[in-house]
């Protein structure tokens, strides 16, 4: 932390005097005193967020090139897809717990519904494809574009409907947590 306030100082100096402006400028339109700003720009004064704030605007730069901070880093999310029997996983969602997205890529072949129950609550959302949903008594087609929500303890199974593979986006989190958005029966 000493190293980067210790850098502020001579950062300071350094853009003003590449807007060949004097601290006497700088002064008049910050509302800083000159004496203040000399004693930023050496290092005699520990930088604050009211000081450089105004010197930011000043300057027209943002406040993290007077700081020095460090570059944002990369934003791209790296997947590794995961292969479940006839699905392709990938996790969406860093931390265990709570509410976990998946997309996942079901291939044709799995169509001959199994189904099961587990704790939780479920929300799929068809990003492309068909998918097919045995929920209980209900048989469901969800197309491109539809969504379908449901407790996970009610005997379920989800897959292909045999004509194509399909790619879905799946939001499993705690018992409890519901997402409210409804599918319509299917042959409806």
């Amino acid at each position: 932390m000493e190293d980067i306030l210790a850098a502020v100082g001579p950062r300071l100096k350094r853009i003003r005097l590449q807007r060949d402006c004097t601290l006497a400028a700088l002064s008049q339109t910050t509302g800083i005193s000159v004496s203040t700003l000399s004693r930023l720009e050496t290092g005699q004064r520990k930088p604050t967020l009211e000081l450089l704030l105004p010197i930011a605007q000043a300057h027209q730069v943002p406040l993290d090139e007077l700081v020095g901070a460090p570059p944002v880093g990369d934003p791209r999310v790296r997947l590794k897809p995961v292969k479940h029997g006839d699905t392709t996983v990938l996790p969406l969602s860093q931390h265990p717990g709570g509410l976990q997205a998946f997309k996942m890529i079901i291939n044709t072949d799995r169509n001959a519904p199994e189904l099961r129950t587990h704790e939780g609550y479920e929300w799929l959302y068809v990003l492309g494809g068909t998918l097919r949903l045995v929920l209980a008594e209900h048989d469901l087609l969800l197309r491109t574009g539809e969504a379908a929500e449901f407790d996970t303890r009610v005997p379920h199974w989800f897959g292909s409907t045999g004509d194509g593979p399909v790619e879905v986006l799946s939001l499993f989190g705690p018992q409890g947590e519901r997402m409210h958005v409804r599918a319509r029966p299917r042959g409806k």
